[in-house]
């Protein structure tokens, strides 16, 4: 039986099974392409990104890396280590004390990691819903296909293999449409699943190394050392005075 006389036997229920099928899959191909040059581009910015903020790290200048995380705004690194470090300069910009700005920067890299995993996120519960549930739409259009078996063997009244062949090949193909679209998307979920734990990986990298940068660096603790050099010198007047 040729695939034309197959899809001429097929009913209603079947081909509408396979209509959706079909369309499942167009759609998921779609979503794991538009994924993959995501992911992809957020990796290569990320690695041209991290020498720029290692520079910043050993001693560079802020405003070089602000220009560093505009020029790599796809990068996750980068938008976490932008939201970081923009708070910072604002703070400093006016008049706040930047070594008490801790809890704002901190709050700011966290909100930024929460919205950038949930843009990278987007679309992979789709995937994981067609995953899941493309196997029992052709599981549906088998038991269409095995129907359509037995109302030809129930109109013509006996079981041979050119009445009962092709409710059998429609509920064949049903299946074998169903696991073709389900396998590709549980595939890309789990492998984008994966690169988003290295992202996150990364990110938490990123700001940890950010936040010990602007609040451990030794023109911090030069400030500190100022403002308790003060203190020592009243309490050594003392002494001289008694």
């Amino acid at each position: 039986m040729s695939l034309m006389e197959l899809l001429g036997n097929v009913g209603v229920f079947g081909a509408a099974v396979m209509c959706c099928l079909a369309a499942l899959s167009i759609f998921s191909v779609g979503l794991i392409v538009d994924k993959h040059r995501r992911f992809r581009s957020a990796s290569r910015q990320s690695q041209m990104f991290k020498p720029m903020f290692g520079k910043f790290l050993h001693g560079g200048e802020i405003q070089e890396l602000i220009d560093a995380v505009r020029l790599h705004q796809t990068s996750h690194v980068a938008q976490v280590v932008s939201a970081g470090i923009l708070e910072y300069e604002g703070v400093r910009q006016t008049g706040g004390d930047p070594v008490r700005s801790l809890e704002l920067v901190t709050s700011a890299i966290e909100d930024s990691k929460a919205e950038t995993l949930i843009q990278m996120k987007r679309g992979l519960g789709i995937l994981a819903t067609i995953g899941s549930t493309a196997p029992f739409i052709g599981l549906f259009g088998t038991v269409v296909g095995i129907i359509n078996a037995f109302r030809g063997i129930s109109a013509t009244g006996s079981g041979g293999m050119a009445v009962v062949s092709g409710g059998i090949a429609e509920a064949l193909v049903a299946t074998a449409l169903g696991i073709f679209v389900a396998i590709p998307a549980v595939v890309a979920f789990n492998q984008f699943t994966g690169k988003l734990e290295n992202f996150q990986v990364e990110m938490n990298k990123a700001s940890s190394q950010l936040v010990n940068c602007l609040f451990k660096v030794p023109e911090v603790m030069l400030r500190e050392s100022e403002r308790k050099a003060p203190s020592v010198k009243m309490t050594e007047k003392a002494y001289a005075a008694r």
